[in-house]
């Protein structure tokens, strides 16, 4: 299987390199593609990846480059957005269009444009190539520090491809926007989407967080793919008055927050996962079992106002000497 690395060929090396695998495999790449079937819709997804490959090995690239491609394809408008983002770029030496342009992505146009005869990459849930194939092309050039962990990462797991969260023939690309990151995220996991509308929860829907605050989307080595080597961590960044060292801890705290707390937003106050004080007797089943709770009892201390903290207030540990019970 033969990935698409295209950057290098925009390089004097890779030219030259182009040009001796030309004059070595020529005979037989035209005698192969005299063959292939003719580049629609009916061809199968195994025979486009022959066809490329072939295409890739003679290096078939337009002379002309863009200018060839924009004589169709010129009409389009959401082909021409290319040039008011940064791959668009003329003045850029890194953007695709500085090199190889448009074939720097798309591939060699071989015969494409002579009646469409031979495909070229396409990108996207219409393509019929595979997410890896078709996210090796952008790993050619993105391969920098937030991307050294996309293999085996979760969304590489999930054969996510790059042009499902990202739009590269637009101005500005919506998941790279603080004000539009989360509708991008949110297509895929509603569950969260569905967390964040809660009574309580981060303030993602206003713009003032992102999910990429807390998670890299491109893979990291620590769990739910957080920029932070734990939860807590993560939570530390800004609840720093949470992290102590405290004279008293209480260890669900310093074990992990989401013992507690659901990031994503609660019906509970302050993000809780169960209101008190059934919250509490998750561990403390045996705490106060002579005090009635509920019903004959009336109001009392366990369940009016805080519940459980009205006495214990200092639940996130207590650096006051006499603070074991985390009373103050």
């Amino acid at each position: 299987m033969k990935y698409y690395s295209l950057y290098p060929k925009g390089t004097v090396a890779g030219w030259l390199r182009t040009i001796v695998l030309v004059t070595s495999c020529v005979t037989a790449i035209f005698s192969t593609s005299t063959t292939a079937a003719k580049w629609d819709n009916k061809m199968t997804p195994a025979e486009v990846e022959a066809t490329l490959d072939a295409k890739f090995t003679a290096g078939k690239y337009s002379p002309k480059g863009a200018d060839t491609c924009l004589m169709c394809h010129g009409k389009n408008n959401q082909v021409m957005a290319l040039f008011d983002g940064a791959h668009g770029s003329l003045d850029n030496s890194r953007s695709p269009m500085a090199g190889l342009q448009c074939e720097a992505c798309h591939g060699p146009m071989g015969q494409h444009n002579r009646g469409g005869k031979e495909p070229v990459i396409t990108f996207g849930s219409q393509s019929s190539l595979s997410t890896e194939k078709q996210n090796s092309v952008c790993l050619s050039c993105h391969q920098g520090e937030l991307a050294m962990n996309w293999d085996g990462g979760h969304h590489q797991n999930a054969e996510i491809a790059c042009a499902d969260c990202h739009q590269i023939h637009a101005a500005k690309d919506a998941v790279l926007d603080k004000q539009t990151e989360i509708n991008v995220c949110s297509q895929c996991h509603t569950r969260e989407k569905a967390d964040l509308h809660k009574r309580s929860s981060h303030p993602l829907k206003w713009g003032q967080m992102t999910c990429s605050d807390c998670h890299n989307p491109h893979g990291s080595m620590n769990p739910s793919d957080l920029t932070q080597i734990s939860i807590n961590e993560s939570c530390y960044e800004c609840h720093a008055d949470k992290r102590g060292p405290m004279l008293w801890e209480h260890a669900p705290v310093t074990e992990n927050c989401v013992s507690c707390h659901n990031p994503h937003g609660s019906v509970n106050d302050n993000m809780l996962t169960a209101r008190a004080p059934q919250l509490c007797q998750q561990c403390h089943a045996g705490t106060h079992s002579g005090q009635p709770l509920f019903g004959q009892g009336g109001n009392n201390a366990m369940t009016g106002g805080r519940s459980c903290l009205n006495c214990h207030s200092q639940v996130h540990g207590s650096n006051h000497p006499s603070g074991k019970l985390l009373q103050r």
